[in-house]
């Protein structure tokens, strides 16, 4: 494993001056529009795809630019911490890593369909896993793949799918094989990666409490085609495909998290310097410089170990334990600097002007998906320490 720095390299701070200076361009003004109509961000993603942001962790050979999670990672931080938050986030998060599965996994010619309109930005793909019914428990999917010939025929519903009212291709995970034929209940589900036809799937938008918009989704499979050359490597081992995309989505997730935290933390501490009370700006009182104060060692501490995590993993180490923890402790200190932000503004951090109470709508999103809290310490009793099974 190569040396871990905590220093970035020039390459890296460049990368982060570039992401920001694109940033610049779509300020808290733009971000507050788009919380108000619910219009996707397409400037944005058009603006990020241009200059070439989307390939930044896919192969050379398809139009990426073939870096690690550790730079994915430094990119997402910094988008969110402009300003953009989990909406900007949210609105290129799939390309950045999704289709991590088809790269590992995928045909040669699958990868030549896929992944370069998605670098360009000419696709957009969403990632069709969670069921109503099924919840955490991934291994109970009921929706159907059947296959006839040399095409498959789907059946069932989906759940809290992002941006598949944008998305003209989808990730989709279905069981090919039933429950009760298989001998272990992760086997018989099969990965494809094809068309989202509205023909044979409804899309339901889902109201919700932020990242309005960043559309999330009930989807309705009624017959849908998919040929089976659009399915991701071999029938019935999709669960295991999945799995691999799971740490590189926590360590995103993770950073998006911090980035988020450390612009509602910069709104506070402005305003701390700012507003005056009593005579003397309300920074000089402990009660709002202590909660400010922990904020900011809460995310310096959780961007350590989403450091710690992407360097494991574009090590090619096990990164599991680091990858779910930095998920755990990112989500957590940004619901602190969001919440803390909003106490030291005041009645004006309860106004939409302001920012910070979009950006604790959005904290949310971090501590209850795509994996919960509880799961993650589950993960961390049963596989770090050794502890029984629990559920």
């Amino acid at each position: 494993m190569g040396k871990m720095s905590f220093k970035l390299t020039d390459d890296q701070q460049m990368l982060v001056a570039a992401v920001q200076t694109l940033c610049n361009d779509f300020d808290d003004e733009y971000w507050l529009a788009r919380d108000a109509d619910g219009e996707y961000p397409e400037a944005f993603y058009k603006a990020l795809a241009e200059a070439g942001w989307l390939g930044i962790a896919m192969p050379e050979e398809y139009g990426g630019a073939g870096l690690g999670m550790t730079e994915a990672a430094l990119l997402m931080k910094t988008i969110s911490r402009s300003g953009a938050g989990f909406t900007g986030a949210s609105a290129v998060h799939m390309n950045i890593f999704g289709l991590n599965p088809v790269v590992v996994f995928g045909s040669e010619d699958l990868k030549q369909r896929a992944l370069p309109p998605l670098i360009q930005g000419k696709q957009k793909a969403c990632f069709a896993v969670t069921e109503p019914d099924a919840g955490l428990d991934t291994t109970k999917l009921k929706t159907r793949a059947v296959k006839h010939g040399n095409k498959y025929v789907v059946h069932g519903r989906k759940i809290w799918i992002s941006t598949a009212q944008v998305a003209n291709k989808m990730l989709l995970l279905t069981r090919t094989t039933p429950l009760e034929e298989v001998s272990k209940p992760t086997q018989g589900l099969s990965l494809f990666y094809t068309d989202l036809n509205r023909d044979y799937v409804e899309v339901r938008e889902i109201e919700k409490m932020g990242r309005k918009a960043v559309d999330s989704n009930m989807l309705f499979f009624d017959g849908l085609e998919v040929p089976e050359e659009d399915r991701v490597g071999e029938e019935g081992r999709g669960f295991e495909y999945i799995l691999h995309g799971l740490n590189p989505e926590r360590i995103l997730i993770a950073s998006e998290a911090v980035g988020l935290g450390q612009v509602a933390l910069s709104k506070a501490v402005q305003y701390a310097k700012e507003r005056t009370v009593f005579n003397r700006p309300i920074g000089t009182n402990q009660g709002i410089q202590h909660p400010l104060a922990q904020a900011w060692m809460q995310l310096e501490a959780a961007d350590l170990m989403v450091s710690k995590a992407a360097h494991f993993y574009d090590s090619g180490e096990p990164c599991g334990e680091f990858a779910n923890t930095a998920k755990y402790l990112a989500a957590e200190a940004a619901f602190n600097a969001c919440q803390t932000a909003i106490q030291t503004l005041g009645g004006m951090g309860y106004a939409k002007e302001y920012h910070v109470e979009r950006y604790l709508r959005e904290s949310f999103i971090p501590r209850i998906a795509p994996v919960s809290p509880q799961l993650i310490m589950c993960f961390i009793a049963e596989k770090v320490l050794g502890l029984p099974k629990s559920y």
